[in-house]
């Protein structure tokens, strides 16, 4: 008998092939061929070198520490910068970065480097002795009375994290010999805490330039200038490339009536005179702050940064036909004396001197009968630092100077003044 059905035949009929399998399994071969023989052999094991080894930050810190030593303060704050690359979670080197950002007198973004220091960590002591001496400068930098309450409330912070923490008394004595100074803030005698404070630094930390500086500024206050310049010359020693260290020293020897050692202090560096102007300059001595702003500008005629701080002495000494010579190189850029062509400065919030360019010249084209070229400079200073209460002040004054002269209104937006202090002369 036989037996029909595909179910009892010996003869079974062949399944048709599955091509859509098929070119899915050929797909995954050719897959696993080319992770066999391209992506394996890039990857690296645990525990097994990197073909290309990650450099390690230490070496950037190393780096950035020398070339600091050096006075190459830009090189080493994109050393500290590459170092934060490779380990953003690393407080310290927010803090080292800060500190060299104080010294290239970029203050805004020391306090940004501390502030990110902080976040990291709250309890780092120097993060908030690195805050408040970036504080305590920025408001030196006031034209008005400075404040300095944030800076105190900063080291008083790291020092009660800290009380051993030498280079945050350093800091403190710093704050309160400007207190001193200026006659302001909430101690009756800075100067005694301020004494107590340099000491303090000194024992803590005699390898530390910020230490032997700090009780060279107590004793320039105190008067004893013989020991003041000597503790200068201690902090030089160990950081002989810082220019405001050599400026000090030279204003101590000319205190002291030592002219041929002063002059020795100011290098062909324009910084050291640029800081000499303006120290002259705030208590009145314009005169002889056109000199060292002169001199700036001798050691870098294409700096429109320098021109700018001889145009605004000029201008405070009345000589403003000269001012506006040299702030409109400042402004617009030209070329100095012997040709060389001078970029603008850029206006930004970063700097409140660069803003004191601005309205300054804006003042001397008024006072000159230019209102068609002093009103844009009022818009630009409106727009672009509308929180420096002293730029929208001179702005507001211009303004209004530009309408009385014209006797119409102007088509520029006034705004209304920040603060009220007595216009620039």
């Amino acid at each position: 008998m036989y037996l029909r059905g595909s179910k009892w035949s010996m003869r079974q009929r062949r399944k048709p092939i599955n091509w859509f399998v098929v070119i899915i399994l050929t797909f995954l071969i050719v897959g696993m061929i080319y992770v066999d023989r391209v992506v394996a052999p890039t990857v690296t094991l645990p525990g097994e070198p990197s073909p290309t080894p990650t450099r390690d930050p230490a070496s950037y810190v190393a780096e950035a520490q020398d070339l600091f030593g050096q006075g190459k303060f830009a090189d080493a704050i994109a050393s500290y910068n590459d170092a934060i690359r490779i380990n953003p979670s690393d407080a310290s080197l927010y803090v080292a970065l800060a500190q060299v950002q104080i010294y290239a007198g970029k203050l805004d973004d020391a306090l940004t480097s501390s502030e990110n220091a902080l976040l990291l960590n709250p309890d780092n002591s120097m993060a908030y002795a690195v805050h408040a001496w970036a504080l305590e400068k920025k408001a030196n930098q006031a034209t008005t009375t400075p404040d300095y309450t944030d800076a105190d409330t900063a080291i008083k912070n790291a020092l009660k994290l800290d009380p051993n923490n030498g280079v945050a008394h350093a800091y403190y004595a710093f704050l309160l010999c400007d207190m001193f100074a200026s006659n302001t803030g909430p101690y009756t005698d800075p100067i005694t805490t301020a004494i107590a404070e340099s000491n303090a630094a000194l024992s803590l930390s005699p390898d530390r330039v910020e230490s032997h500086w700090a009780r060279a500024q107590v004793l320039y206050q105190t008067g004893n200038y013989e020991e003041a310049a000597q503790e200068y010359l201690n902090a030089i020693q160990i950081s002989p490339n810082v220019a405001e260290l050599h400026l000090d020293l030279g204003i101590t020897y000319r205190t002291i009536g030592d002219t041929d050692k002063a002059l020795e202090q100011y290098p062909t560096d324009p910084t050291p005179s640029l800081y000499s102007s303006r120290a002259l300059g705030a208590i009145g001595e314009y005169s002889k702050a056109i000199q060292y702003a002169q001199q700036a500008v001798n050691n870098a005629p294409t700096d429109p940064y320098y021109r700018g701080n001889l145009g605004v002495w000029l201008y405070k000494n009345f000589q403003w036909s000269d001012a506006q010579t040299q702030l409109s190189l400042a402004v617009n850029g030209g070329q100095s004396e012997d040709g060389q062509t001078i970029a603008p400065e850029p206006l930004s919030g970063g700097d409140t001197h660069i803003a004191q360019y601005y309205y300054t010249y804006a003042i001397v084209l008024a006072k000159n009968g230019l209102c068609p070229q002093a009103l844009p400079i009022t818009q630009e200073l409106m727009k672009t630092v509308p929180n420096d209460a002293d730029a929208m002040y001179n702005a507001q004054y211009v303004i209004d100077q530009c309408q009385a002269a014209l006797g119409t209104p102007s088509a520029v937006p006034t705004a209304t003044p920040m603060v009220t202090p007595t216009p620039t002369p």
